[in-house]
């Protein structure tokens, strides 16, 4: 397992990181997803703890915060070090029926840190993310709140999830020019299916320096080969109850042939190719994967260990390129014009 600086700061986290979305199976939403309770839950962490990641992510909203409680349960009952782990959660979604129960508000960031490290059983938590962007609330509230949970020593770092590029930097320039505590991360989509972060978001963060945590990096189960173009299921799958997040299927498919074949030709599964291509990106820093089964988990870990060639990324960065869009085509127009007036002027 290697272990990745998150974005610009000192902290270590782990390239695979285990999202708890498939614990508690509480509501409709969420019992759509997963249902583990607390002994298969302490198995899917003993076991990703047990393979060197040190890195778990969780939210408030996950299971109506079920997901927290037996979060916290395990790492208790498994007698986890608390310096040995980095404890990621969220908040902004609605975890009760006032109408402060939600958003970035000051009031509502500071009600649901103190419930999340109640449910979790922590002093502190290690990295705690915004869940999406509020627009009732200034930005200037929500980052002066966040930095109040640092200097009291209850929030380690922050980070943001699902914020657009230009909601990210406007953030960015705030904390800067106020002196608050910024934002060290994004947790956001991105997949070989998938790759609309490539288009803004992944050069700011690279630009910022901000570390990139990745969420459904199978898309939902449909990059795991366990689905056909035909749309029939050749196995257990999620997409079956909930079809999410969205994704152009044919271009996925096209991804899966691709991915399928390679997979063969190494003795691995189509998941760990996805998985492998996601960690030769340079933007990415620790990729989220959630199980319901030790075999899905052991499977998906066992990417870390898979090589692409230049050749074979070459193959699937074709078979899933973005379509041109602006004003992308025209910077890279642009670029072709001045590189043939540089080439002129040597001449």
């Amino acid at each position: 397992m290697q272990y990745r600086k998150l974005g610009n700061t000192g902290l270590f986290v782990s390239q695979f990181c285990l999202g708890t979305m498939t614990f508690g199976g509480e509501g409709e939403l969420w019992s759509k997803i997963g249902n583990l309770q607390q002994r298969d839950a302490e198995g899917l962490i003993a076991r990703a703890l047990e393979a060197g990641i040190n890195f778990i992510d969780t939210a408030d909203v996950y299971s109506e915060g079920l997901s927290e409680r037996i979060t916290g349960q395990a790492l208790k009952n498994l007698g986890v070090p608390r310096d040995e782990v980095v404890v990621a959660t969220k908040v902004f979604g609605e975890t009760g029926r006032g109408a402060n129960a939600r958003g970035l508000s000051r009031y509502h960031i500071m009600e649901g840190m103190k419930a999340s490290l109640k449910r979790l059983q922590l002093d502190h938590i290690d990295l705690y993310q915004v869940h999406g962007f509020d627009p009732a609330t200034p930005i200037e509230e929500t980052l002066s709140a966040l930095d109040t949970l640092v200097q009291h020593g209850h929030v380690r770092y922050v980070g943001v999830s699902n914020w657009a590029a230009w909601q990210i930097v406007k953030a960015l320039g705030i904390a800067e020019r106020k002196g608050l505590n910024r934002f060290q991360s994004l947790q956001a989509y991105y997949t070989l299916a998938g790759r609309d972060l490539e288009r803004e978001i992944v050069p700011m963060l690279e630009s910022e320096g901000l570390g990139l945590m990745v969420w459904s990096p199978l898309a939902g189960g449909l990059l795991s080969g366990k689905y056909v173009r035909d749309g029939q299921d050749v196995g257990e799958g999620r997409r079956a109850n909930l079809d999410f997040p969205p994704v152009e299927k044919e271009r996925a498919y096209d991804c899966v042939d691709a991915m399928r074949g390679i997979a063969e030709a190494k003795g691995v599964s189509v998941a760990q190719i996805a998985l492998a291509w996601l960690l030769h990106q340079p933007a990415v820093t620790s990729v989220i994967v959630g199980a319901k089964r030790i075999d899905q988990l052991d499977d998906n870990i066992a990417a870390a260990q898979v090589t692409l060639s230049d050749a074979e990324l070459d193959v699937l960065d074709r078979v899933s390129q973005l379509p041109p869009e602006y004003p992308g085509w025209m910077l890279e127009r642009q670029g072709e014009f001045r590189r043939e007036q540089l080439g002129a002027q040597r001449r």
